[in-house]
């Protein structure tokens, strides 16, 4: 009897392990489909981690974004370009992927007090809406250091450095924020967490 309920306890720690450690490849592969605009690369990372804010427990995504952050640093090739190490974080483009650490925690932050504030009456269109504004929260807040940093590092104005960074993908992140929205509930049907 207890051997069974050991396992059970087992099994219980190990998924979500097995979820932070697959989000984390996910980030990881999702950096690699990259297309080039101009100096900065458009990558599926956006993506990848706004599913992870909708699909993990906050625990779980914080655990996953810092881990990526943590493994591309020391130097495996989880950021775009296939390329990894400190100098990616203090480059120019470094600002988006300690941004994602930031944009992760306030997206959490208004997906739990929206939801809160929502209640358990929530429609579908509200629960999607909720979701939606939380990944639109995270790309904001992604922006706003990646651009800073661009700024700084290259030494350009604020004005040139959104236009390098932000204006080309700020339409493709909005349809990957919709397309991370409508992933991450067919997931939580077919795979209930909570």
């Amino acid at each position: 009897m207890e051997d069974a309920s050991t396992k059970a306890g087992s099994a219980s720690r190990a998924r979500p392990i097995a979820f932070v450690g697959l989000s984390i490849a996910l980030m990881g592969v999702s950096a690699w489909v990259a297309i080039p605009f101009g100096p900065i690369l458009l990558t599926l990372q956006m993506f990848a981690v706004s599913f992870a804010i909708l699909v993990l427990k906050p625990r779980e995504c914080m655990a996953a974004i810092t881990g990526y952050l943590v493994l591309g640093a020391i130097g495996l090739p989880l950021f775009s370009g296939m390329r990894g190490g400190i100098g990616m974080l203090l480059g120019p483009t470094g600002g988006y992927l300690w941004g994602y650490l930031l944009g992760v925690g306030a997206a959490l932050l208004v997906r739990k007090g929206l939801g809160h504030a929502m209640g358990e009456g929530r429609t579908n269109a509200r629960a999607f809406a909720v979701d939606f504004l939380a990944c639109l929260t995270f790309i904001a807040v992604s922006y706003v250091c990646g651009c800073i940093q661009y700024a700084a590092v290259v030494g350009v104005d604020l004005a040139a450095s959104i236009a390098v960074t932000v204006v080309p993908f700020a339409i493709p992140d909005v349809l990957k924020a919709v397309a991370a929205v409508v992933c991450a509930r067919a997931v939580a049907r077919a795979v209930p967490r909570r």
